[in-house]
């Protein structure tokens, strides 16, 4: 789970009304009144720039994406509810030559699609604390963590039962059935990442989260299994340290623990995988040390699309997460608001990984150095409009596909990856929400690691 929030509920808050007195405007009032909308444009150009221009060659696109998320509120008494999200992008450019950045679908002939898109609808039930939802949605669970890297959000179809009748407890459980990746507007089976041909359409999970200490500490239990292919446990300890005035130190520390489940037709598996996160806050500065160690002689074990956001090295151009892989990172993030420059923030790590275990390779080595710049207007017409930059260099010792050209261009760095992206995105809330009222769905927590891109 993310390190500092713990899930939250979809369901926004309703006013309760007498359903003796008025039954019918109750119902009306709850679902209608209470929905919650919004619109974000979301503006994604990618590129990469290859050595091994025989294998890949030059990668560049440019999209449009629009999603749209619509969450009604609630019935009253046995309460129901809907949730709708529509999702399209469109390309802006890119073609056969540079297509492949997984902003766009591919076409047979290589070419990308000129647009794609989906909608997705969930339908929600509640009773008292308990919430049970059907339908397609972007869950945010430490082992099924939908992607939203790229243009548009990976989906997933299935139900989930969330329950915290018990103070201090949430309980989780659901199945999912099958995925429409980030990058296509189909909805697919589930798999292993990196075995494509071992297909199900189960993947069942289950978690417990129990919060105390003035909710600062938290542990966690979760299993998941994707019927027939692998199975994996992880346990979580999670808290946040005031350090007297301006000072905090929040911390994660997780295990990971997988192998294959019945017929096994990825395969024999396994893994073990130790994480650890530790971020020291002062002022606008933060300060961030983690690691991770694989055990077993297969790397961490994840579906196929969805990203590894319990890793905290799981960052834009690598998840550090081969077979016996270790790997440690230094971050410091900036926020500019301490110079009178609200909304601007600054990020740079490094991190180096060692001890890679792959087909080709028993004892590989690879690093990553990242800058991002973001920046969130606070006020006016274009409040809520993000604008960010990202720079990764990325240096391995194996596979063809891990050499990319350095920058500048006159000066050629053998062996490093050079990755730049830059996304602009606006987040509107419908007109008859009102001025500065906020958007309150289900989302994905803060965490000081950031997703793989």
């Amino acid at each position: 789970m993310p390190q500092n929030l713990p899930l939250q509920s979809a369901s926004p808050g309703h006013r309760p009304l007498s359903p003796q007195r008025f039954p019918a405007q109750a119902c009306k009032a709850a679902f209608v009144d209470d929905a919650k909308g919004t619109l974000t444009l979301r503006n994604y150009y990618m590129q990469r720039n290859m050595v091994d221009r025989a294998t890949m060659g030059k990668r560049e696109e440019w999209a449009q994406g629009f999603i749209l998320d619509l969450e009604s509120g609630y019935t009253e008494g046995p309460v129901f509810g809907i949730d709708v999200r529509g999702l399209w992008a469109l390309k802006l450019d890119g073609g056969k030559g540079t297509a492949g950045t997984e902003l766009l679908p591919v076409h047979d002939d290589g070419r990308p699609a000129d647009d794609f898109g989906r909608v997705a609808v969930a339908g929600k039930l509640r009773f008292s604390k308990t919430e049970l939802k059907i339908g397609e949605w972007s869950p945010p669970l430490p082992i099924l963590n939908a992607n939203d890297g790229r243009v548009l959000p990976q989906t997933f179809q299935g139900g989930m039962l969330t329950v915290k009748e018990i103070p201090h407890f949430s309980f989780y459980g659901g199945q999912m059935r099958a995925t429409s990746p980030r990058n296509d507007a189909s909805m697919q089976n589930m798999s292993l990442n990196g075995s494509p041909e071992a297909t199900s359409d189960r993947y069942n999970f289950g978690g417990v989260e129990y919060g105390f200490n003035d909710n600062r500490t938290t542990v966690g239990a979760w299993f998941g299994q994707l019927e027939d292919i692998y199975k994996q446990r992880y346990f979580e300890i999670r808290h946040l340290q005031p350090l007297g005035k301006d000072w905090s130190l929040s911390s994660r520390v997780g295990l990971f623990d997988g192998e294959e489940d019945g017929r096994g037709e990825a395969g024999a598996l396994d893994n073990r995988t130790l994480t650890g996160l530790f971020a020291l806050k002062t002022g606008a500065n933060t300060f961030t040390f983690a690691f991770q160690r694989l055990t077993g002689d297969d790397r961490w074990l994840r579906l196929n699309g969805a990203i590894a956001s319990m890793l905290p090295n799981d960052v834009f151009t690598s998840s550090f997460d081969n077979a016996r892989e270790e790997s440690w990172q230094l971050r410091h993030d900036y926020n500019f608001a301490a110079f009178g420059l609200p909304g601007l923030t600054f990020m740079s790590r490094y991190i180096s990984g060692k001890n890679v275990h792959t087909a080709t390779v028993s004892d590989g080595e690879e690093w990553s150095r990242e800058n991002e710049v973001a920046y969130v207007v606070q006020s006016g017409k274009l409040k809520n409009l993000s604008m960010r930059w990202r720079n990764s260099s990325r240096r391995a010792d194996w596979g063809s596909n891990n050499k990319l050209r350095g920058e500048p261009a006159d000066r050629p760095v053998p062996d490093v990856a050079v990755l730049g992206v830059l996304c602009v995105t606006i987040t509107i809330p419908p007109p008859e929400l009102g001025d500065g009222e906020e958007w309150n769905r289900e989302t994905q927590p803060s965490r000081v690691g950031r997703r793989r891109s």
